[in-house]
């Protein structure tokens, strides 16, 4: 067979990933944040881009021009009456002669006599006013040379929990090089006000001893917040017990044991403590009022406020008007002008070109990632049109599968959407996940039940069980199964633990604890 080069034309389809498609893909599972910070570097790198203005949009409404921004030139103002050159008149008097020639003149020509409204003064206060109006000038807001006013520059900052233990510090360690100790354990704090290191170690790395830092470790806990500076929650519960001169013998046994006090071994507690059953009662109780966190009462960071992308309230015709929140979408414009008078003149045409081509692209794809958005929430709220009426107990099971199959789009399209999205309903703020639940088999073939409304039933049968009929996970199982949910007793478990509820004995021992005390 010989070997010869020859030519072939071939046609094929081929699912290309672009930069365009890309970067629409990243747009549409981007939070408000991110989708903000996107924009913002977006417009700073395309000079087609811009973000709209209010204060332009009005000036076009009035038809004011570029020329004359405020629609009039500063020649014609006082010409059409003659009222505005009395003004400056009268202010050109105030500002020559002073406040009582003018007071004076003011009294003759508007027929007042305001020399007179406080006759008790003994003598009259002389107004400065070029002084008043320079300071006015000078303010914030006023309309002068001051910057913009913002209510920000007058909120009290928050102070932290290192700030305010940084103002104590000197009192209680006078010495320079103790002071240089505390600086360390103060930075090695985590948020809930302990501090995990090891004495030895930091001695050594600070070059002192051991007993020089256990020295000033001990007068930083003596600080406020009381346990603050403590290596664990028995140290830190001693701290407080100590400040409060309540650390007893019987006290430290509790306080050291705090493993059966979880277990709600009572029994061994009071063994231990040498106390009575009623002791002990008064001994939790003063144990629950202590603060096992003490530096989370001080602010750690900037807590941001989250945004719905998506609003749901009902319509008039009994449904639900589903809307995107315009706080939460993107603005940006093309500016067209800009690119027909720079590419006029032919001056980086290509450049330009691929900015315009850029910026089209952009303004595509926020309006795509808009109608998704909305797309994928209408139809969650028309699978779960049950819960927004009754409640969780009305959950149904759904999956991306579904809600991708009803609007026609993949599933990964979904997922993306949904995910870091909220939607405020009547019933509260949800994240898009949340109406998302694995499907659990009903009794006898019924209407299958969602795992999140399976998991409310669960809560809601324990807060409602007696000290004297705990419920064990066998007796939740029964329960379930009379109410159509038919559920495996390690399910429950493991639902319950997920929802932190301690198992029947433990509950049983603290609901009798609870009720003594409050039987006292």
């Amino acid at each position: 067979m010989a070997l010869s080069a020859s030519l072939f034309l071939r046609q094929n389809q081929s699912l290309v990933m672009t930069p365009q498609l890309m970067q629409s893909i990243q747009l549409l599972q981007m939070t408000h944040v991110e989708l903000t910070q996107f924009i913002a570097q977006e417009v700073e790198k395309n000079p087609l881009l811009e973000f709209p203005s209010n204060d332009g949009e009005a000036g076009a409404e009035r038809g004011e021009s570029e020329d004359e921004p405020y629609g009039h030139s500063p020649e014609d103002a006082g010409s059409d009456d003659g009222y505005d050159n009395r003004t400056d008149a009268l202010s050109s008097d105030w500002y020559d002669n002073g406040g009582s020639a003018s007071t004076s003149r003011l009294n003759d020509e508007l027929d007042a006599n305001y020399t007179n409204v406080y006759p008790d003064d003994s003598a009259p206060q002389r107004l400065d006013a070029p002084e008043l109006v320079g300071q006015w000038k000078s303010m914030p807001g006023s309309g002068g040379e001051g910057a913009d006013y913002d209510l920000d520059d007058f909120v009290a900052g928050q102070v932290s929990l290192r700030d305010h233990l940084a103002q104590q510090i000197p009192f209680v360690l006078p010495d320079m090089a103790d002071r240089l100790i505390a600086q360390n354990f103060v930075d090695q704090l985590d948020d809930a006000g302990y501090l995990q290191v090891d004495l030895v170690e930091t001695g050594e790395r600070l070059g002192t001893s051991l007993t020089a830092a256990e020295r000033v470790l001990a007068a930083l806990q003596t600080l406020d917040p009381p346990g603050v500076f403590a290596r664990s929650l028995s140290e830190c519960l001693a701290i407080q017990l100590r400040q409060k001169d309540r650390y007893d013998p019987a006290m430290q046994a509790l306080v050291e044991n705090l493993e059966l006090l979880a277990r709600r071994d009572f029994a061994t507690l009071k063994r231990l403590c040498g106390v009575d059953e009623e002791d002990l009662l008064d001994m939790l109780g003063e144990i629950r009022q202590l603060n096992p966190k003490p530096g989370s009462g001080f602010e750690t960071g900037v807590s941001e406020a989250i945004m719905p992308d998506v609003v749901v309230r009902p319509s008039l015709d009994g449904g639900w008007l589903v809307e995107l929140n315009p706080d939460t979408l993107p603005r940006v414009l093309v500016n067209q002008s800009y690119f027909s008078r720079v590419t006029r003149n032919g001056d980086d045409h290509a450049f330009l070109s691929e900015c315009l081509q850029s910026a089209n692209w952009l303004t595509r794809s926020l309006d795509q990632r808009a109608k998704t958005i909305l797309k994928v929430a209408s139809e969650i709220v028309r699978q779960q049109d049950a819960f927004l009426l009754n409640g969780v107990d009305h959950l149904r099971p759904l999956n991306l599968k579904t809600v991708a199959e009803a609007i026609k789009m993949h599933e990964s399209t979904v997922s993306r959407v949904t995910s870091n999205k909220y939607m405020l309903t009547p019933r509260g703020l949800f994240e898009l996940k949340y109406f998302f639940t694995v499907s659990i088999s009903a009794v006898a073939g019924g209407d299958s039940h969602s795992a999140e409304a399976v998991r409310h039933k669960i809560r809601a049968l324990i807060m409602q069980e007696s000290p004297d009929a705990v419920l064990s996970d066998d007796d939740i199982v029964d329960m379930l199964k009379k109410g159509g949910v038919d559920l495996a007793r390690r399910t429950v478990a493991k639902y319950r633990e997920a929802m932190n509820i301690a198992s029947s004995v433990q509950r049983r021992r603290e609901k009798r604890a609870l009720a003594k005390v409050a039987g006292f």
